[in-house]
């Protein structure tokens, strides 16, 4: 059976009225909504034929892509849905037939209290110069709080902020500063060259969508160096692992240089969650460590196991370790306990917090 283009645009309007994050199109199953985190079927519909799944593909590609896509047997890209909606998306290939993942990025730009974040955040973002990283799983909103980031920087300095995204996601409209996105692929031929170009552009802040390769990172982190407000994403669980992945994505020979740069140019990490949250809908738990003397000492001599003790003690200087996000959530009655424990990291000291 055909996917109509009326059978299209209704399944990416469910998206939107059913405030889901994501539409999964795979054969033989039903078309799928992730809401409040969870994997909602569509059983109204029809389950996907391969024939249906490629014509949905197809819908969402323009010629262009229609040939790098059965070349390359996958894509990421964005997506314009009739100005309603816009979508982060991939598309591939699966036991030979046609598949896509669509992310749904709101067009509304949320700020941190919006959010749910720390005010410290909101601080941090008035920076003029360092390394700002925001980690954690996929599909718990790194992009999102980067697009806070940014608006607020858009809405309150005079600056040249320039973003690497592949695909370009949030779309911002110039305020206060000058905001150009670049979009690998289409605009750059990758994160690296575009963060080349970049030190001869003027530029006062960057965000980068994602750091994949040591290139990417020694470019990061030597532009936070040379006097620009870096910010990006890794998907890692939290600081002391970011650390260690940065470091060990780098030959020994060059360890102990990014090691040192990394000391001097970081300003801080956060690492979020999206949990379930009491009556719908989803809060982010956070884990916050600020580059302070005692975490760049312990970057600089390779210590990197004893950060975790570091933030945990460093409440005072607005650091914020998960299980105390968690536990503060609990009490506050916004998430369950069971759910605490599930997204804990630590759920043995989780126990041994709610009991102190």
């Amino acid at each position: 059976m055909a996917l109509t283009k009326e059978n299209f645009e209704e399944l990416l309007n469910q998206v939107v009225k059913q405030s889901a994050s994501d539409l999964h199109i795979a054969v033989g199953r039903y078309p799928t909504l992730r809401i409040d985190g969870s994997l909602t079927p569509l059983l109204k519909q029809e389950l996907l034929t391969p024939e249906m799944a490629k014509e949905f593909v197809f819908n969402l590609l323009n010629e262009e892509q229609k040939t790098v896509f059965l070349k390359e047997k996958e894509l990421d890209l964005s997506y314009n849905f009739q100005d309603k909606a816009r979508f982060r998306v991939n598309v591939f290939h699966q036991r030979g037939f046609m598949g896509a993942a669509l992310r749904l990025i709101p067009n509304k730009i949320k700020s941190f209290q919006e959010l749910g974040l720390p005010p410290l955040l909101q601080e941090m973002a008035k920076g003029q110069q360092g390394f700002f990283l925001v980690v954690g799983p996929t599909g718990h909103g790194k992009s999102t709080t980067l697009a806070a980031f940014i608006d607020y920087i858009n809405n309150t300095r005079a600056d040249h902020i320039i973003t690497i995204e592949d695909p370009i996601e949030y779309l911002f409209t110039s305020d206060k500063a000058t905001i150009d996105q670049r979009e690998v692929g289409n605009d750059t031929g990758s994160f690296a060259r575009a963060l080349k170009s970049m030190l001869r552009e003027d530029v006062d802040v960057a965000m980068v969508g994602e750091m994949r390769d040591a290139e990417t990172m020694a470019m990061a982190v030597t532009a936070a160096e040379t006097g620009h407000l870096v910010l990006s994403t890794l998907h890692t669980n939290d600081a002391s692992q970011t650390i260690d992945r940065i470091i060990d994505t780098f030959s020994p020979a060059q360890q102990n240089q990014i090691r040192a740069q990394l000391a001097a140019s970081l300003v801080g990490i956060v690492s979020q969650r999206l949990i379930p949250k009491n009556g719908g809908g989803r809060i982010p738990a956070i884990e916050l460590m600020i580059a302070n003397p005692a975490v760049r000492n312990l970057i600089r001599e390779n210590k990197i196991h004893q950060l975790n003790l570091v933030i945990e003690t460093s409440s005072d200087q607005g650091m914020i370790s998960l299980n105390r996000s968690l536990i503060d959530l609990v009490r506050k009655g916004d998430i369950t306990m069971e759910n605490a424990v599930n997204y804990s990291l630590n759920p043995s000291e989780l126990q041994t917090l709610l009991r102190g």
